[in-house]
């Protein structure tokens, strides 16, 4: 490893996206979905990637966790190239991708499962997760039987169980009516204050973009790349009618592009 390398990683830097490309075989041919991205992540951050809708958000999100390879350009994790899934790095969907014939205690539970751990210490881990995200008492409960914020809470608190070193949450509220929406983002910091991750959270909301972030990547439409950074120095928890607020959601929404 280079000096470089050790200089980033001692920094804080877990995820490091260079000249990113992405593009995809059509019937019309190679379409373009992210040119040149770059990203640096620093550590215990709340990063957002905001932007406007089906500019590429979601799939630079899936390159960092594995499920998509770049076209060009790198993405690295601790200074080693991303190749495949890891439990380093947690996901929260839009969608809550829970199994309907687990309980809650089941599904947050799963990756230890699947990890090999012993039933008590999995339950013991679990039990702390669901606790943070204020599910006790459902332990038992079915997902037919949750609510959508509730839901939300369960697929946090699995990818929390698991202690990645990076939560990457593509949209996670984006399905749910306004006023459960800024629960859960009143929740979601609450849980980020009390057990720090570097944090990339997708949104094309730029209320909750400013209420959740430490910094803004904003990005252009599709193909995606950054047009510009904003490190958001406003106190938690924010005030959304504050003049600060106010004057930064100008001065963002005036240099974002229109959705296509």
């Amino acid at each position: 490893m280079s000096m470089e390398q050790e200089r980033k990683l001692k920094n804080g830097n877990l995820i490091e996206c260079t000249n990113v490309c992405k593009a995809f075989e059509t019937p019309e041919g190679e379409y373009q979905v992210v040119k040149d991205f770059n990203l640096e992540t620093r550590e215990n951050e709340f990063l957002v990637l905001f932007g406007p809708g089906q500019c590429g958000k979601t799939t630079i999100i899936n390159m960092i966790a594995g499920f998509e390879r770049v076209t060009g350009g790198s993405i690295k994790s601790q200074g080693k190239e991303i190749s495949k899934p890891d439990p380093s790095r947690g996901v929260v969907f839009q969608s809550t991708a829970l199994f309907p014939w687990m309980t809650t205690m089941g599904n947050v539970e799963y990756g230890l499962k699947m990890a090999g751990n012993k039933k008590a210490e999995r339950e013991k881990r679990a039990q702390k997760y669901i606790d943070l995200v204020g599910l006790q008492g459902f332990e038992k409960a079915f997902p037919v039987k949750l609510s959508g914020g509730m839901k939300q809470r369960v697929g946090i608190a699995r990818a929390y169980c698991n202690e990645p070193e990076v939560m990457l949450m593509d949209e996670p509220f984006g399905a749910l009516d306004a006023q459960t929406r800024y629960l859960m983002q009143e929740e979601l910091q609450r849980i980020w204050e009390a057990e720090k991750r570097t944090v990339i959270f997708v949104t094309n909301n730029i209320e909750e973009a400013l209420y959740l972030a430490d910094r803004i990547l904003v990005l252009t439409n599709c193909p995606a790349t950054v047009k510009k950074e904003y490190v958001i120095d406003l106190p938690r928890p924010r005030n959304l009618v504050s003049p600060e607020f106010l004057a930064l959601r100008k001065e963002i929404t005036g240099i974002m592009d229109s959705t296509l």
